[in-house]
């Protein structure tokens, strides 16, 4: 399973709306970004009290990332 299937699983699980979460893989030299977009109305499950749920998907997906030997990830979360 690649980063954005593994992120995908994780965060259509949290939302109620899961069809609408998009997740994009982007890599240049130094890291790899993954951005995931999520509807307005999920963005608080998504990101929990003070961050706290964010914070756990954001460790999950570079954990997930250093056991595939990948380098650096930046995880970037937002609405649309």
């Amino acid at each position: 399973m690649n980063l954005v299937d593994f992120s995908e699983m994780i965060v259509k699980r949290l939302v109620q709306e899961p069809d609408l979460v998009k997740v994009q893989e982007f890599d240049n030299e130094e890291d790899t970004t993954i951005e995931i977009l999520v509807s307005e109305a999920d963005m608080g499950r998504v990101i929990g009290k003070k961050g706290k749920i964010a914070t756990s998907i954001k460790t999950l997906i570079q954990a997930k990332a250093y056991n595939d030997g990948n380098k650096k990830v930046k995880v970037n979360i937002d609405s649309f």
